[in-house]
């Protein structure tokens, strides 16, 4: 099937649930469609691999430095928050536990995937190039659009998620062996042993799942958005697409998070 007729929006008759389900649908076989292009050779010559390197480079080592800064405050902040709280009740041996749980495996992954989204929805990747040939209707799409536009603004966010996950989570480790330990090796040994029990197989695994998910969700659902109601976009502005994009990949996110926790705590 072509894919302007995965993509095709929907009828104006369309109403009510039935309308919200099709819209899901099409924002699945987006991704599904994205993932295709993303993975053909053919979608890699020179030109895509420009266009996907500016992005990377935009999303990811540009946005770095400022993340990690308010990702370290944060952190600071909550591990003294936590360790002194746990001290006050007698559980100074499972403050640092604590902390890496949820630093690490709660709040690291959501603050990485908002930060990315919200970096996104501020300089304009939300929304895709205009089409000379016919806006940003669905039909109108191209392979050529596909190979320029969207799949490096789909591999730019989903490589931006998981890339800023893993430099917070690493100085979050560090801080909160120095909130505790401070600038000693001695408690090296023991910080190890605790950080090895915690990530075991399972949860290493339910980690990446994770954000992997929580990559496609910021990758995928924004720009889906604006390809499927290019009328209500022309109607209202280019900022309809970009909130109703935000709400929607909001909407998953608490979805994953509240699974995760249920799946982990439950």
């Amino acid at each position: 099937m072509p894919v302007a007729r995965l993509l095709s929006p929907l009828p104006p008759t369309s109403r009510g649930p039935w309308r919200v389900l099709a819209q899901w649908w099409a924002v699945l076989q987006f991704g599904a469609v994205a993932a295709v292009y993303a993975l053909s050779p053919s979608s890699h010559d020179a030109r895509s691999r420009a266009a996907a390197a500016r992005l990377l480079h935009a999303s990811s080592w540009q946005t770095l430095p400022w993340f990690g800064l308010l990702s370290a405050l944060l952190s600071l902040a909550l591990i003294r928050t936590l360790v002194v709280t746990a001290q006050g009740y007698g559980l100074s041996q499972f403050a640092l536990e604590l902390v890496v749980r949820a630093l690490v495996l709660e709040l690291v992954p959501l603050s990485a995937a908002l930060c990315v989204l919200l970096r996104a929805a501020l300089a304009g990747d939300l929304l895709p190039a205009p089409d000379p040939a016919g806006g940003m209707a669905p039909l109108a799409i191209a392979p050529e659009r596909w190979r320029l536009d969207l799949v490096p603004r789909v591999l730019s966010l989903a490589f931006a998620v998981p890339a800023l996950a893993v430099v917070s989570a690493v100085l979050a480790l560090v801080l909160a062996y120095i909130g505790v330990h401070g600038f000693t090796p001695w408690g090296l040994a023991a910080y190890t042993r605790m950080v090895g029990r915690v990530f075991d197989p399972a949860t290493s695994l339910a980690l990446v799942l994770k954000t992997a998910l929580f990559s496609l969700a910021v990758a995928v659902v924004p720009l889906a958005s604006a390809l499927q109601e290019p009328q209500r976009t022309a109607q209202h502005g280019d900022g309809f697409s970009v909130r109703s994009g935000t709400l929607r990949v909001l909407a998953v996110l608490v979805l994953v998070q509240a699974a995760s926790l249920a799946l982990q705590y439950f």
